[in-house]
């Protein structure tokens, strides 16, 4: 299987949408799939599916060209910065939302201890708890009232009330003083960042697409087999299980089976739970039902990879009859009946 070594200095842009992505999270990718064009979706599908590790370099340079991107677009009706955070919020894990909310407020003038507000209250406390009461009063000031009172709370009773008195007793300090202190929080704070991530662009992928319809799924599939036959079938084997079947309803399954050879059925339901087996039992005639039990009882032991491979075989023609409009399969909440 093809996988890329990435360097910052030496990225396309494909591959930088490919890690914004994988950064992001599947929420973000998805919606922002829709608004892209067949071809965009299948190169940048394909550079997904080959990454399993994005350094810390790289990841900071597609994130720094992200948030460059968003404050220099002058067009934006709505604000920037508002809309972006909006994003960050609903689609990052916390340290990378963190890691781009600091790569935007390094753009401004910075207030001191800013980086701790987009970290969780329990890792703050960690950084700070050995400080004399004092300074953790110091910092609590700087924080937004809602963040220093979760910080605050998990101190212990004895300490609370010290820290609270220094807070109502704390007034003008040295900004030097500041200043020091809070470059020294962020060199601490930069052993949690983000140094690299570790990521199954495989996995993220095959998510994205059983999200997606039945055409822009073949599309990508279609265009990685003609660049990477390997990298596809690792693809199509992880993305849509044979149990996965059972999501289709009675109408669609009987068109599934009408399309399937017994010898396959019968090899495919070796292994399957007895859900699968009385789902195919009851969308048969009675007599044909009689048959592949038969032919099940007959068939003697069968290698798990005959197995797979009649499974897949099922699988492929459902793909197909979905692609014809033939079958529907629910894919996500988005897409449950009612």
């Amino acid at each position: 299987m093809t996988q890329n070594r990435l360097a910052p200095d030496n990225l396309s842009g494909p591959q930088k949408a490919a890690v914004l992505f994988l950064v992001m999270g599947e929420k973000f990718t998805k919606n922002y799939l829709k608004e892209l064009d067949d071809q965009s979706i299948k190169t940048i599908g394909k550079h997904m599916a080959e990454i399993n590790y994005i350094p810390s370099d790289v990841c900071n340079t597609v994130l720094d060209e992200f948030v460059s991107g968003f404050e220099k677009d002058v067009n934006l009706s709505v604000s920037g910065r508002d809309f972006l955070t909006s994003i960050i919020d609903e689609s990052l894990d916390k340290d990378t939302a963190r890691e781009v909310m600091k790569l935007i407020d390094n753009r401004k003038d910075k207030e001191p201890f800013r980086d701790l507000i987009y970290i969780p209250a329990e890792n703050i406390y960690t950084l700070i708890r050995g400080e004399h009461p004092q300074t953790v009063a110091l910092i609590l000031c700087y924080l937004p009232q809602q963040k220093a009172a979760e910080v605050l709370n998990l101190f212990p009773e004895d300490q609370k009330a010290e820290i609270a008195l220094r807070i109502l007793t704390t007034d003008n300090v040295d900004t030097n003083v500041v200043n020091e202190l809070d470059e020294a929080l962020n060199s601490n704070l930069a052993k949690v960042s983000i140094s690299s991530k570790k990521l199954d662009g495989l996995e993220t992928l095959v998510n994205i697409l059983n999200e997606v319809d039945g055409k822009t799924e073949e599309s990508v599939l279609s265009f990685i087999e003609k660049e990477d036959t390997t990298l596809a079938e690792a693809i199509r084997q992880k993305m849509f299980i044979f149990e996965d079947l059972l999501v289709l309803d009675d109408r669609h399954f009987r068109e599934v089976l009408q399309n399937v050879d017994n010898q396959v059925l019968s090899r495919a339901l070796k292994t399957s739970s007895e859900e699968m087996k009385q789902k195919v039992f009851g969308n048969l005639s009675s007599r044909a039902a009689e048959m592949l039990k038969e032919d099940m009882e007959v068939m003697g032991p069968v290698k798990l990879s005959d197995v797979e491979a009649a499974q897949q075989e099922i699988l492929k023609t459902t793909k197909q009859l979905e692609a014809e409009g033939k079958v529907v399969i629910a894919k996500g909440k988005e897409d449950a009946f009612v």
